[in-house]
């Protein structure tokens, strides 16, 4: 059958060899070539003991917070499927997400030490792999958790809070701004709008005022008592004012109009009117950078917590790498004694790390520190420790 397809189709063949060929250098781009069995096995350890922490720990999480507001979800009659889908399938992936340089030290102490009890670290060096080389597959297994990390902190994770959040207004705490009062904000370049009282639940703002500046001289102002969002436009920035009225100066002329309803855009959206706590984390990271640089042309001081939360996402990413080093290096000699200290100094460096997290963020928003520095300060001072950790590690 092979020889009749070759003679009616040699010409397939020919140009499948030919193609075979030419791109014999495409295996060296392979990454699956350069992973060795003692690479597969380790990071298949790591991995595995990785999300098994995390299921171990949130387990217990879920436990005691279902300890804790049971009598909330019983007092404002939370339905079942919304504790199970609205709450704790977001509750799960947040948390695991904020605490997963947490569970990636514990999973490097944990499987490490078990290996260094077993002697099979002392194996491994005693048949010529030095410790740089051991760490490959520790620093493969970091990358992939920072990846997953990132692309869930930044896309996937946001989308499950303004659900997780919605869930805990309604069930919950009761506690949520959905009104503002005396807003004014840029929405152009010497373009201020204000805002009298306005209602996010309604998506409605009462006693509007839209101002028009050139060369520091008002050329046209707009009053309106109520205005609307259009919330099924498809564009943003669509607005609805009732009982209308524009006031355009042209030197000693003025020109009045008035009517009752008119369509307008105009620059600024709910989520600028109206702040609430823990909002940033609602936004995708390019929503927050479009925020930003929407907030920072506006010359808002409202933006600090934003920058921060931009940031941390990505500093939180490369802390796989440092914490699986410092793991790796605490727990990869056989003492007496087993695991127990090794355990307990990974989650006191752990806890440290969300700690300074914590701190260096509190102090970005009230100390005036630059942003990207508290973000990135617990990874600055962690790689210090990490590379004293890598020194003084079994060779």
């Amino acid at each position: 059958m092979l020889r009749w397809l070759r003679k009616r189709f040699n010409w397939l063949f020919v140009s499948l060899a030919w193609i075979g060929h030419k791109l014999r250098w495409m295996k060296y781009i392979n990454p699956f070539r350069y992973l060795k069995i003692l690479d597969w096995y380790l990071i298949k350890k790591f991995i595995g003991t990785y999300f098994y922490s995390i299921a171990l720990i949130i387990s217990i999480s879920i436990v005691f917070d279902i300890n804790e507001n049971l009598a909330k979800f019983s007092q404002y009659h939370a339905p079942l499927k919304a504790i199970v889908f609205d709450y704790y399938m977001n509750f799960v992936p947040y948390f695991a997400n904020l605490f997963s340089p947490l569970f990636v030290f514990i999973a490097v102490i944990f499987f490490t030490s078990k290996l260094a009890g077993n002697s099979e670290i002392i194996s491994m060096l005693a048949a010529g792999v030095s410790f740089k080389r051991l760490m490959r597959p520790y620093m493969i297994s970091a990358a992939l958790i920072s990846i997953m990390t990132y692309y869930l902190g930044s896309y996937v994770i946001p989308k499950g809070t303004i659900v997780r959040q919605n869930f805990e207004t309604m069930y919950k705490n009761k506690k949520k701004n959905t009104s503002a009062e005396n807003v004014q904000l840029q929405v152009g370049k010497g373009i201020i709008a204000y805002i009298q009282h306005y209602d996010n639940n309604a998506k409605k703002g009462y006693g509007f005022s839209l101002d028009k500046f050139e060369n520091k001289k008002l050329v046209s102002h707009m009053t309106a008592s109520e205005i609307q969002y259009d919330t099924i436009s498809d564009t943003k920035y669509h607005w609805k004012a009732s009982r209308w009225r524009i006031r355009e100066l042209k030197g000693l002329r003025e020109i009045i109009t008035s009517g009752s309803k008119k369509d307008t855009v105009i620059m600024m959206e709910p989520t600028d009117l109206v702040f609430s706590k823990g909002q940033q984390e609602t936004f995708t990271s390019p929503q927050l950078r479009e925020y930003i640089s929407k907030q920072i042309d506006r010359g808002s001081s409202n933006v600090v917590q934003y920058e921060v939360e931009y940031h941390k996402r990505i500093a939180n990413s490369f802390a796989s790498f440092i914490l699986a080093t410092i793991g790796l290096s605490l727990s990869s000699r056989k003492r007496k004694g087993g695991m127990g200290m090794y355990l307990g100094i990974g989650l006191a460096l752990s806890f440290g790390y969300i700690m300074l997290q914590t701190v260096s963020a509190t102090f970005a928003i009230n100390a005036n520190t630059p942003p990207m520095l508290a973000a990135w300060i617990p990874n600055i001072i962690f790689t210090v420790v990490a590379y004293f950790c890598y020194r003084k590690a079994p060779n």
